[in-house]
């Protein structure tokens, strides 16, 4: 069966907002278990904590998705999401991260299949919208993986993000 331009794109979208939707969680329950003080504890000059990881990962989305492919302002400072240290609690990192991963998987849902290829220039690169989007999931994964090791390293524990799948399954 021949899959239409249309269905093709639908698809593109669903399994983004999916897998944000998938990571999100993930990052709220490192949250649950690192400490106020951890989540801004850093290994080293070169690693970022938890907490600059979530403020940067708010940033990205909101350039990439809500500002480029959603039409709003871009404002974005990323050099200082790269200097907090701090100023935020576990409670308003989560919020934010909820809201922007939230709106920006309604921009990606609204998209037009014109607006899919339609090419826009975002941080010096050309990227059309299917591109704009796989680097946010991309980028998404990329992050939530580090905030995942860095909280298994702090708790030494399973974060269990499997517990309830067999993944053994044929």
């Amino acid at each position: 069966m021949k899959s239409t331009e249309n269905e093709i794109f639908k698809e593109i979208k669903e399994q983004a907002i999916f897998r944000m939707n998938e990571y999100t969680p993930r990052i709220e329950k490192c949250l649950t278990l690192l400490s106020e003080d951890e989540v801004w504890k850093s290994g080293n000059e070169a690693s970022n904590s938890v907490g600059v990881i979530i403020v940067h990962l708010c940033g990205n989305i909101t350039q990439y998705i809500l500002a480029s492919l959603g039409g709003m302002k871009d404002a974005r400072d990323r050099d200082a999401e790269f200097a907090t240290r701090g100023g935020y609690t576990k409670a308003a990192l989560r919020d934010q991260l909820v809201v922007t991963v939230s709106a920006a998987c309604e921009v990606i849902a609204s998209t037009s299949d014109d607006d899919m290829m339609k090419k826009r220039r975002v941080q010096g690169f050309s990227l059309s919208g299917i591109g704009i989007i796989l680097h946010v999931v991309e980028h998404y994964s990329w992050h939530t993986g580090q905030i995942s090791f860095w909280t298994k390293l702090l708790k030494n524990t399973d974060l269990k993000y499997y517990d309830n799948i067999d993944l053994n399954q044929k």
